[in-house]
């Protein structure tokens, strides 16, 4: 899902190199606090470092809402950094990505970046195929969410939307808010309103790789996804508006399966059109979170994820478009498929779509949505 043009870099000063640097504490993970400490606009980016009792460790910046680094254990105790990311504040500004962010105001695409509020359209920024892709360029990812850490283990994220940002209309105030469980689970509400009638569906962009070492390929990790149809794409990954069964297809996993068991198979067209996975899937828990939507489990370290939501699908994405260009945490290179990422929305392109469920916020209500990703060790 990606190919982002980024423009927000041109607007960050960084903090002198020069000024004093205050000698902080690693992260579990090994992150430097000081290095995610910058400013643009008046507005502050840093790192917050949520722990549980468990041991485990999600360490989030307030720039695009992201998660950093998830710290788990395998089935031998060792603890392993779970997500992509980078080191520092810099990469995370001048390296397009959707590393970890919270996206707003709508996740995946909108057809020409053209929708229709009471009969007036509204052109959106055309930054993926002459769609509109996570919001736009300079989509709420590459924005500063205000931060307040409400206690060891909670996370508040609040943005602030200005009617007109990116073409969305509406004054729009969006909360995400992270909790991390004594049950190894990063619990993540999103909640939003606005003054005039507008679209959102937000989620959360984690580059998941259970093995703990990034060049490792998610190939032979075993996925689950609890949905018997999908939502077909065109060859820009723009949807057909159909909705298709899984049935004896290579998007059939119903049944736990190796994700690179039929992902080269270009035969297909729908792989081939997604360079990939890189689908939605139409879940089957009719907005019941506490089923399971979707399930990781990574053989060599045990480790398993589970996601939950009240959402009606879920975004696969298999890394595709990494391409060994860009390079993460402790200098890994990310390449082809090194991390898959499992996204809960709405649909893409519901507001073109009247009979999908539907996205539109109108003043007076809130938006609500839930994901829990939940960590386990299967030995």
């Amino acid at each position: 899902m990606k190919k982002l043009v980024f423009g927000a870099g041109a607007i960050i000063t960084l903090m002198s190199a020069c000024a004093p640097q205050a000698q902080e504490t690693l992260t579990l993970s090994g992150l430097n606090p000081v290095d995610f400490q910058t400013e643009a606009h008046g507005q502050k980016t840093q790192l917050y470092t949520l722990k549980n009792t468990a041991g485990m460790e999600v360490c989030v910046t307030n720039f695009g809402g992201r998660i950093v680094s998830v710290m788990v254990p395998d089935k031998n105790g060792e603890m392993k950094d779970v997500v992509l990311g980078f080191d520092s504040i810099a990469d995370y500004i001048n390296v397009p990505s959707d590393f970890g962010a919270s996206i707003g105001r709508y996740a995946n695409r909108i057809n020409q970046g053209k929708i229709t509020l009471d009969g007036d359209t509204i052109q959106l920024p055309q930054n993926n195929y002459g769609h509109c892709l996570h919001g736009g360029p300079k989509g709420w990812q590459y924005q500063i969410y205000e931060g307040s850490q409400l206690n060891d283990s909670t996370l508040s994220l609040v943005m602030h939307s200005p009617d007109g940002d990116a073409n969305f209309p509406g004054n729009v105030t969006a909360t995400v808010t992270y909790t991390l469980t004594g049950e190894n689970a990063i619990d993540i509400q999103y909640e939003a309103t606005t003054d005039k009638k507008t679209v959102i569906n937000m989620t959360n962009h984690s580059y998941f790789n259970l093995s703990g070492d990034p060049k490792n390929a998610i190939t032979n990790d075993i996925l689950y996804v609890n949905a018997d149809r999908f939502t077909p794409v065109d060859s820009t990954f723009m949807t057909t508006g159909e909705i298709e069964p899984v049935t004896d297809t290579p998007m059939d996993f119903t049944t736990p399966k190796e994700i690179g068991k039929e992902i080269n198979n270009y035969d297909y067209t729908q792989l081939k059109n997604g360079n990939g996975y890189d689908h939605n899937w139409v879940l089957n828990t009719a907005g019941d979170d506490s089923k399971v939507a979707a399930k990781l489990v990574c053989p060599a370290t045990g480790i398993a994820l589970e996601v939950y939501t009240n959402e009606p699908g879920i975004q696969v994405y298999t890394g595709n478009f990494l391409d060994g260009t860009v390079t993460g945490k402790k200098g890994i290179v990310y390449n082809q498929r090194a991390a898959i990422c499992l996204e809960t929305q709405h649909y893409p392109d519901s507001p073109n779509k009247p009979e999908w469920p539907s996205v539109i916020l109108e003043p007076g209500q809130t938006y609500r949505s839930h994901c829990i990703f939940k960590f386990s060790v299967e030995k």
